[in-house]
């Protein structure tokens, strides 16, 4: 996940967003979370998924991770403080204004998430 990070983080940050302000940070976070989720949960025999990031007139940024599984994501219950697992949706509920999946037949599934700043 660091080069997924690292390429959103610079696209974003050439496109004016500032770390510490607007949506940046946050974006780059379930970017992180999302990406990871997809290698976890995604077709074992290819780890391949693909991101798009949309900064939008008002700031706001749209997030797209796609793969190939055909699982959708659940929200798990609420782990313990020290647990490593199941975060990713609660940050995304956390921290993105909406979110969702769109099925893309029997191409797996787009994650989609809006933060605004």
């Amino acid at each position: 996940m660091p080069l997924a990070r690292a390429r959103v983080r610079d696209h974003l940050s050439a496109w004016g967003q500032a770390s510490g302000q607007g949506a940046l940070d946050d974006t780059v976070l379930l970017v992180s979370e999302l990406a990871t989720n997809a290698i976890l949960h995604g077709p074992v025999t290819e780890r391949d998924f693909e991101v798009a990031v949309t900064v939008l007139a008002d700031g706001a940024c749209f997030i797209e991770v796609s793969d190939g599984g055909p699982s959708v994501p659940e929200p798990r219950g609420a782990g313990g403080l020290e647990d490593e697992n199941g975060r990713g949706l609660r940050l995304l509920d956390a921290l993105a204004e909406a979110w969702g999946v769109w099925r893309r037949g029997s191409e797996g599934k787009t994650v989609w998430a809006l933060v605004r700043g």
